[in-house]
């Protein structure tokens, strides 16, 4: 809690402040600052964030009536209250919750996870790594929001700043020592990191996605790397993936502070495996860190890709000083991540898997990972989100009909683009006229298709959504989710898994 007069006195001392309107010469004690108005209460700031589709000054008469005592806004209101003018509302937001919520990320050591994939996989990584170590950690990212005591299912990767800082604050009060973050693109753009302090930074990779955003890759390198510059304390640790383009060109900039991994070890890796094999149930492998000693792993995921994961958090950990069996143990006891590679091993010799790749990059990972165990056919079920970057669409196509033996495209989340012209563009990325495909638009008849079709041996792997539990059509929010299809699917085939 803060007095408005204090967030007044340090936003105009940052010269964030344009004017005041309606100052109150009482003491204001503000309790909790929110940007959507339903959500206030008695005692709250209300941000009037000026977005996509809606403008948050028009709710800020609703704001108030529910007890907002103050507004932050770009324009002037005929409301009564005082309000706190700048010229941009969001990107001030943060620094002013973190003013409310007493900078709880100076109470924490705060990891954070960036890069286009393998974000959720390292993040839970790192914070079962944590919690080896003994300490509550608390967790923010794309499947759940984890103040170390109550877990609830995310609504984006990273959320609005505001409530970065309300969730920071609750792991404060929980008694955590540390929060682990996926940190997001849009993220550091639109200023929702604002009030965020990292202690160490997983650099996983960068592949063409959310262009539709961006522009083009280099806007989109400039996003992620202004999150280096911006977001971290002076004395921070990152670990850098060293094979990726874009992670050389960030450790080019910040030798000083970071460790590099890969795979290959004679690029120079301060981290790097020398000894690695993957099967169905997972992966062993031996690391060796900077000191020349070696780190033996028996892991419960699996996939190429996983193994860069577990090499970006080992030099993370490492380069903060947590100490190799503690490394060890939380690696190998790491939970399964809701829709990351999430198998079922059906009586009937059919596997199915759940994968969260959206992209061509991520899509190629995971079938040339599970192409690497599969001893049958390889099944693909997949489709793309509508209002989306449109020329991954064919590339998914392409990466699909060289991967797989069979194509089931399908509906992701089309929002309001047409489910059908949507296939259509995946398929013209099929690079054989040969392959055995189908389009079946109704997902959960999809699924059942290809399971039906798989024969022992087989492997069904359905891309896409992973945890998610909804399927966004026009402006609809359809309960669906992937996991739960393929067990109701076995259910009624009367076929156990496990």
């Amino acid at each position: 809690m803060s007095d408005l007069q204090n967030i007044i006195k340090i936003l105009e001392g940052n010269g964030e402040i344009e004017q005041v309107v309606f100052p109150s010469k009482e003491s204001l004690p503000i309790t909790s600052i929110f940007s959507n108005s339903r959500e206030c209460n008695p005692g709250s700031l209300f941000c009037c964030i000026q977005g996509e589709k809606h403008d948050g000054h028009v709710f800020a008469a609703d704001a108030v009536q529910r007890g907002a005592i103050a507004l932050l806004c770009k324009r002037p209101l005929e409301i009564n209250v005082p309000q706190i003018i700048v010229k941009d509302v969001r990107w001030v937001m943060g620094y002013a919750a973190a003013i409310v919520y007493d900078c709880p990320s100076e109470h924490l050591a705060m990891y954070g996870v960036t890069g286009t994939n393998g974000k959720s996989t390292s993040s839970y990584m790192m914070r079962s790594v944590l919690q080896a170590s003994g300490e509550k950690s608390g967790l923010m990212g794309t499947i759940v929001y984890s103040d170390g005591d109550v877990e609830e299912e995310a609504s984006r990767t990273t959320p609005e700043s505001c409530d970065v800082q309300r969730y920071l604050a609750r792991m404060v009060r929980n008694e955590c020592k540390s929060a682990t973050m996926e940190v997001s693109s849009h993220g550091a753009v639109q200023g929702r990191l604002n009030g965020c302090f990292f202690s160490g930074m997983i650099f996983t990779n960068l592949t063409p996605e959310h262009l539709d955003y961006h522009g083009d890759m280099e806007h989109y390198f400039m996003a992620k790397k202004s999150i280096f510059e911006k977001y971290v304390s002076h004395d921070w640790c990152g670990a850098i993936n060293g094979d990726d383009e874009y992670g050389k060109r960030l450790l080019y900039e910040y030798k000083d502070h970071c460790l590099s991994y890969g795979l290959c070890s004679c690029a120079g890796h301060d981290v790097y495996p020398t000894w690695l094999e993957m099967g169905l149930s997972g992966l062993q492998m031996d690391v060796r860190l900077p000191t020349g000693k070696s780190l033996e792993l028996n892991l419960p995921v699996t996939g190429r890709f996983n193994v860069y994961n577990a090499l970006g958090v080992i030099a993370l950990a490492y380069g903060v000083g947590i100490n190799m069996p503690t490394i060890k143990r939380g690696l190998e006891t790491m939970p399964q991540v809701p829709g990351r590679v999430e198998k079922y091993f059906f009586e009937n010799g059919v596997c199915a898997v759940v994968d969260y790749a959206h992209t061509p990059d991520a899509l190629q990972n995971v079938l040339s990972a599970m192409r690497e165990i599969c001893k049958g056919r390889l099944i693909s079920v997949f489709g793309h989100g509508g209002e989306r970057y449109h020329g991954n669409r064919p590339l998914l196509g392409q990466v699909a009909s060289e991967n797989a033996d069979v194509v089931v495209v399908t509906m992701d989340n089309p929002r309001s683009e047409d489910p059908a012209q949507i296939a259509e563009e995946i398929e013209k990325g099929f690079t054989s006229s040969l392959l055995e495909h189908y389009r079946i638009l109704n997902r959960q008849e999809a699924v059942g298709t290809a399971l039906s079709m798989a024969r022992p041996g087989d492997m069904v792997v359905i891309s896409g959504k992973g945890p998610e539990h909804y399927i966004l059509l026009q402006d609809k929010r359809i309960p669906y989710n992937d996991s739960e299809t393929i067990k109701e699917w076995g259910m009624k085939q009367g076929l156990r898994w496990q």
